[in-house]
């Protein structure tokens, strides 16, 4: 700024609040009593709007992203690829929320998580919900259990054993009482637990049958600790979706986020 300008604009500030910043001395300006009191505070705030100024300036910086997910993705899904989201982009953090789905969604509603990854059906007016990946939900029990040598279960065989599955609310209980649409008033849900190592723990101790996702019991299918079980007819294939506010703005790093999600 020229110096008329700031003279002007300074002139123009005095008038405005009707102070003196300066004492005049000749044509020489010397800060007044108030003028010393007010110089740490407009430091200070020139100190924020440089920041700002550079904080927009790194735009396309990833920073903090803060992601919610279900339990199934959250617990053996997102940890890779937080862990290559790291290393692409040094620098930025991730902060991971593991919760059902209708808490996730939830917390994106609220602004209180940047992106949700879902494993239920969600309906809501404020947020986006689209498709990820797929999945699978297998049914299985202990290998001591008397279904364990069944070739295939029936809807007879399913409804004579109890159940051990996730609560209401989650996206496991969703796809599950859909698979079992005409006989789910049937079943004998003996145990209803919020956590998947919960509820294949309980099966294997031969409590009775169990429904997750297939990625969740691989190992334990691969060790011999569980056995899958057949359920011809039925359909346990879901959905995995992102969840967004439609109001979010949609930043350099959840941008890369999603497309990682994608890629993977």
């Amino acid at each position: 700024m020229s110096q008329s300008a700031v003279s002007s604009a300074l002139s123009d500030l005095e008038k405005q609040f009707d102070i003196l910043l300066f004492d005049r001395v000749g044509k020489r300006l010397q800060l007044s009593t108030l003028g010393h009191v007010l110089r740490a505070r407009a430091q200070a705030l020139h100190e924020q709007a440089r920041e700002l100024e550079q904080a927009l300036a790194r735009q396309n910086d990833v920073g903090l992203l803060r992601v919610g997910a279900t339990l199934t993705i959250g617990n053996y899904v997102t940890v890779p690829l937080i862990a290559r989201f790291l290393q692409e982009n040094p620098g930025a953090k991730v902060q991971l929320e593991v919760a059902n789905t209708t808490e996730v969604a939830r917390k994106v509603a609220n602004f209180e998580i940047d992106v949700g990854l879902i494993e239920g059906e969600l309906l809501h007016p404020e947020l986006d919900v689209t498709p990820w990946r797929g999945d699978e939900l297998v049914v299985f029990c202990a290998p001591t259990h008397p279904l364990a040598s069944a070739a295939q279960l029936d809807d007879g065989l399913l409804r004579s054993a109890p159940w051990i599955v996730r609560e209401s609310g989650s996206g496991t209980r969703q796809a599950f009482e859909r698979a079992m649409h005409g006989i789910l008033s049937q079943l004998h849900i003996a145990l209803e637990l919020q956590h998947t190592e919960g509820i294949k723990s309980a099966v294997e101790q031969g409590l009775g049958l169990g429904c997750v996702s297939r990625i969740a019991v691989a190992e334990e299918f691969r060790l011999g600790r569980l056995t899958q079980c057949e359920v011809p007819g039925r359909d346990f294939s879901r959905q995995f979706h992102f969840v967004l506010h439609k109001h979010k703005h949609r930043s350099a790093g959840l941008m890369r986020w999603l497309a990682l999600c994608r890629e993977a």
